[in-house]
């Protein structure tokens, strides 16, 4: 079981976490049971996307003893590959049981987002053409974990979609891209050496720093904004979590196993901005 855990990578649910947050606390309604699922949907999505990485990249022999992040589950000998097939399949059938509530509750229309998301979620760095490879996961972090997770989560409360919610999607797509791009930073040599051409191993080591430096930044802009739509200052809190951005800006100048805490640093500052800015909305 603690192999499982370790292949979930903790460290990167905030992408998943932190979204839902933030969405429901852009609804005007609350239903308690309608939030609980979407988390679901969300944590058992991001967990999915992380075994089916292992996975795909332990077959396809991305992951060698010269891997600089944590150890595969599939690479490493801990995890068959039949076992990582179930833990996929299970993570997909609980999203898509939470799913299907939620869609049974408010539009057959998130069946088929839903659907995509699966899609997405195989499509990462699986089949003969991974998308992740194309350098085109970024842009499934950001529309998945952070436009459909946002504005879905209030979605599923109100049953509308708002411009409050449309306006927090976009910080939280852009913080949970961050997190894809610091861990892509530190694959660059491996996965160039793999035939893996993420989107920082096409641009290069500083222009895909300056790149995570964007991401990491841009979120803020977006904070006076979500304010004025609301009406109300308290949206204004997520700029408190810069104290635990700033400092990323220098340490991913890092190489090698000293970028992996830009990693956590990235998610934690994520996890901290959602809760503010869900407090903030709650509040106004």
């Amino acid at each position: 079981m603690h192999a499982f855990i370790e292949a979930a990578r903790p460290r990167t649910l905030p992408a998943a976490i932190a979204p839902v947050l933030v969405g429901t606390a852009a609804a005007e309604e609350l239903i308690a049971w309608r939030f609980v699922a979407a988390l679901t949907v969300g944590l058992s999505i991001q967990i999915a996307v992380n075994y089916a990485n292992d996975y795909f990249d332990g077959v396809k022999g991305v992951d060698t003893e010269h891997r600089v992040g944590p150890r595969r589950a599939v690479a490493s000998g801990l995890v068959s590959r039949g076992e990582m097939k179930i833990a996929i399949a299970l993570s997909l059938s609980i999203a898509a049981a939470a799913g299907a509530l939620l869609a049974a509750a408010t539009t057959p229309w998130l069946l088929a987002v839903g659907a995509l998301a699966f899609l997405a979620t195989l499509g990462y760095s699986g089949g003969p053409k991974p998308y992740a490879s194309a350098g085109l996961g970024e842009a499934f972090v950001f529309i998945f974990f952070g436009l459909v997770a946002t504005i879905g989560s209030a979605y599923v409360q109100d049953e509308t979609i708002g411009r409050v919610a449309v306006l927090a999607a976009i910080p939280m797509g852009l913080l949970a891209t961050a997190i894809l791009v610091a861990n892509n930073i530190r694959d660059i040599d491996t996965d160039r050496s793999a035939g893996k051409a993420t989107l920082p191993s096409r641009l290069g080591n500083e222009k895909a720093r300056s790149l995570y430096r964007g991401l990491l930044l841009g979120a803020y802009p977006f904070v006076p904004l979500i304010a004025g739509a609301t009406g109300s200052a308290w949206p204004m809190l997520p700029l408190l979590s810069l104290p635990f951005a700033v400092p990323l800006l220098d340490k991913v100048r890092a190489e090698g196993p000293k970028l992996i805490p830009v990693l956590v640093g990235t998610a934690r500052t994520e996890l901290i901005f959602g809760i503010l800015l869900a407090v903030g909305l709650w509040i106004s």
